[in-house]
């Protein structure tokens, strides 16, 4: 991670609201992420961190304030190929293998028959599922399903990764599993990562920093530096200071209105009005 360098993702006073009835959903957000950081976002339902990511990623414009990504523009950045997307669903296409899964995009980019069989064989390497190529999605589990899709999201060497909640409807045991993963092809991919989860736990494990959001208006009601040492394993989570880690974000959770105003609409519903 370089702090000289300039900031990959810059938020200048974005507000976002929906619908005639004005219902805002993020005021006033202010946040730089640097070259090779993993930031998570994490926050009471309907607080906007899902809203917040996909202004990001140009799925929604923002109300009000400024968004650049790469030096660009977020609209900008998206037609330039800057970022790649994962959401909670792998959103495969269960007639394309594997391979041809992960090789979608640099179709869609024009590569040739060669490049995209190496940059494929490359990828698989990456996510450890040479040997499944020739499989289709529905011959895979739910991790591994997870897997392709982030390989399809490197495939072209975005600078950025966004990421929605892509473990959310994995169990308990599958998803600690996938957090180390995702924390060795991070580091190895050197990609900056933008993290959306409600797990504490998980922002804490793969985090270098973890955003927390307060009650819907969302705004960012404290940053937690993420100090664990890398590489993180297992016995991470054992350790002293990651607990004291996950009491620092539940506390600014807290603190944010985690246990307030639960008849908040969910994010999702809101996102549904203009995403497109």
């Amino acid at each position: 991670m370089s702090e000289s360098r300039p900031a990959v993702v810059s938020l200048r006073g974005v507000t976002k609201s929906f619908g005639a009835g004005g219902v805002t959903a993020l005021q006033s957000i202010d946040l730089e992420v640097r070259p090779g950081e993993f930031v998570s976002l994490i926050g009471p339902s309907g607080c906007g961190k899902s809203t917040l990511l996909r202004i990001v990623g140009d799925l929604v414009e923002p109300t009000a304030g400024e968004v650049v990504v790469n030096g660009k523009s977020a609209r900008q950045a998206r037609l330039d190929g800057d970022y790649g997307i994962v959401f909670q669903d792998a959103v495969l296409y269960d007639w394309r293998t594997v391979a041809r899964n992960i090789s979608l995009p640099l179709e869609l980019l024009g590569w040739d028959r060669a490049r995209r069989a190496q940059r494929v064989r490359e990828l698989l390497d990456l996510v450890e599922l040479r040997g499944f190529e020739n499989h289709h999605p529905w011959q895979l589990s739910g991790g591994m399903q997870q897997r392709v899709a982030i390989a399809r999201a490197l495939s072209f060497s975005p600078a950025l990764l966004l990421m929605d909640e892509p473990f959310g409807a994995l169990d308990e045991m599958t998803r600690e599993r996938m957090n180390a993963e995702l924390l060795r092809i991070w580091e190895r991919s050197g990609s900056t990562v933008v993290f959306v989860t409600h797990s504490i736990s998980e922002a804490v494990f793969l985090s270098t920093r973890v955003v927390v959001m307060s009650r819907r208006p969302g705004r960012i009601a404290a940053i937690v530096d993420i100090d664990l040492p890398q590489p993180r394993t297992a016995d991470t989570r054992e350790e002293p200071r990651f607990f004291e880690l996950v009491t620092e974000v539940r506390d600014r959770l807290r603190e944010g209105g985690l246990d307030e105003d639960r008849t908040a609409p969910d994010e999702g519903e809101l996102v549904g009005e203009e995403a497109p």
